[in-house]
């Protein structure tokens, strides 16, 4: 049974190729159920870098939020330049991000869901209510609007 996912995108280097690239290789992996605005954000921590583009997709994916994960997003930015070092704010070319994955709560070293950033970064929180204006947080029941 496929699951509705959300996925965060952003992308900071060329991020009108990446983006438009990640996301025809998501849909040939996960069908692209919807696809919210896209909002150009300062790059946190690192004024010195070019501002990001970021919104949020919806997709249908079976198989659970890890495969999901390392199955399919972190291939694909790999595939479009993605370099993971430590510096968590280095700029990129991609990063694709689970947020939710259906009514999954999970808190694992290396996959939290619901995302935590997603309470605290409106270039999260707003794409996806515009995906998603009625839902309700797995982890609380509330309204994402409401918290």
């Amino acid at each position: 049974m496929r699951t509705t996912a959300y996925i965060a995108v952003g992308a900071n280097l060329d991020p009108e190729r990446n983006i438009l690239a990640a996301l025809e290789r998501l849909d040939a992996a996960a069908p692209i159920a919807g696809v919210s605005t896209f909002y150009r954000t300062a790059a946190l921590g690192r004024p010195e870098q070019p501002d990001y583009l970021n919104g949020v997709v919806a997709v249908r994916h079976e198989g659970g939020a890890r495969a999901l994960k390392y199955g399919i997003l972190r291939p694909i930015e790999a595939a479009l330049g993605r370099v993971r070092t430590d510096d968590k704010y280095a700029a990129r070319a991609i990063d694709l991000d689970v947020i939710l994955y259906g009514d999954a709560v999970l808190d694992e070293p290396d996959l939290r869901l619901p995302d935590p950033d997603l309470r605290t970064r409106p270039f999260m929180a707003f794409p996806l209510l515009e995906l998603a204006p009625d839902l309700a947080m797995p982890d609380t029941g509330q309204r994402l609007d409401s918290e």
